[in-house]
């Protein structure tokens, strides 16, 4: 499995965990399959803007820091 984007790997998944959501409810509010939604936090798969921008203001952070851009 090659990893696209590493950052959002290492990012995406402890962010989710400390809004104690599962991947599943993650799924829900993408309109995605889980095992989409899966292969989004393990990096493996490009996303569009729309759910970068979706991502960074649920988890209220930058694009930029979970795109490795910046460090907080």
């Amino acid at each position: 499995m090659e990893i696209i984007l590493p950052c959002l790997r290492e990012r995406l998944k402890p962010l989710r965990k400390a809004k104690k959501v599962k991947q599943r409810e993650m799924a829900e509010l993408l309109g995605c399959t889980r095992q989409h939604y899966q292969k989004i936090e393990y990096g493996v798969i490009n996303i569009p803007t729309t759910t970068l921008i979706f991502l960074a203001d649920f988890f209220d952070v930058s694009a930029d820091y979970l795109l490795g851009r910046e460090k907080t």
